[in-house]
């Protein structure tokens, strides 16, 4: 009976030691690296319509920031597909887009132009801009970054079919005031692609890099761990130098999952304000630490107060990742 009594204590302290890393905390390596974000959608965005040449094709109702998906049935990705099925258009042409999430089928003829035939109208083939890496797992080789994701200018997603991380630095710096959100101005000639995006999500855009990022792993926070108080962001501002800087957490929207307005913070660090005036453009995705914790990315900063934005909770972000 003893010996049988040691058997089953040893084999419940077996179970739990197996079980144990499944209610362990989740550990990543906060980022903070600016980088370039160079997205392909699913199509062409329209991105300006030609007063004179583009009437008919507002006339039918074509809008600038609708995304063309296909022509007369057939997919397009290219301007170079688009110019060529222009090209060969006997009379009307079924343009299919989509905008606000939903696809309208419109009907344009295209003008006769000197060089050919033409629609009036000029597009873009993805989306290319600066914004910062929130996490890294060297574990999966997978990553998230700016904790919002990329629309379509209406505040659609953009559906995308392929788009690359790309090493930058921070070239310089358009402060942020009252009324007019700064920006970080992002160089990234070379295009050395650091990893592939795969996913563009409300909450973030994810991918895999192989080599990924260095840093100090730390565990993810739950929701109910994050309060007001102190707290430090990691972004970079100058260069490709990553530095922490200290903010403060105001408000807690537990409710608010899916819109990256989770939490309200204020920048309290000097260098920062003197630098960037708060928050501007290309630090979103900056990951918040409190408490030795991961607990999610600022998103947003407030238009009539640069030194105030909003983050959203590490969970929410991994959840879509998911």
């Amino acid at each position: 009976m003893k010996k049988a009594m040691i058997r089953a204590v040893t084999l419940i302290l077996l179970i739990s030691l197996l079980t144990l890393p499944a209610f362990a905390a989740q550990v990543l390596v906060p980022v903070g690296r600016a980088v370039g974000l160079e997205l392909e959608g699913e199509g062409l965005f329209v991105a300006e319509i030609d007063k004179a040449l583009g009437k008919q094709a507002k006339k039918a109702g074509l809008q600038e920031g609708d995304l063309i998906v296909k022509v007369d049935g057939q997919k397009v990705a290219d301007a170079q597909t688009l110019r060529d099925l222009v090209a060969r258009c006997k009379g009307e042409l079924i343009v299919t887009v989509l905008r606000e999430g939903k696809e309208k089928n419109l009907t344009l003829i295209p003008e006769e132009a000197e060089g050919g035939k033409r629609l009036g109208i000029f597009v873009r083939e993805g989306i290319t801009g600066v914004g910062t890496v929130t996490y890294y797992d060297p574990g999966s080789g997978s990553f998230g970054a700016l904790g919002h994701g990329v629309s379509d200018g209406r505040g659609t997603i953009l559906p995308i079919r392929r788009g690359n991380v790309l090493e930058a630095q921070v070239a310089g710096v358009k402060k942020g005031r009252s009324g007019a959100p700064g920006q970080l101005i992002g160089a990234f000639e070379d295009r050395k692609i650091l990893g592939d995006l795969e996913r563009n999500t409300p909450c973030g855009v994810f991918g895999k890099a192989p080599n990924g990022w260095s840093g100090t792993p730390l565990p993810v926070a739950q929701e109910e761990e994050i309060h007001t108080g102190p707290a430090t962001i990691l972004s970079t501002v100058s260069d490709s130098q990553v530095q922490e800087y200290s903010v403060e957490i105001l408000k807690l929207y537990p409710d608010e999952s899916l819109n990256g307005r989770n939490l309200l913070l204020h920048v309290t660090d000097e260098t920062l304000l003197e630098t960037t005036g708060g928050i501007v453009q290309g630090m979103s995705g900056s990951p918040i630490i409190q408490d030795g914790k991961l607990v999610g990315a600022v998103t947003h900063v407030l238009v009539n107060d640069p030194t105030t934005g909003y983050g959203i909770f590490i969970e929410n972000m991994l959840d879509a990742a998911a």
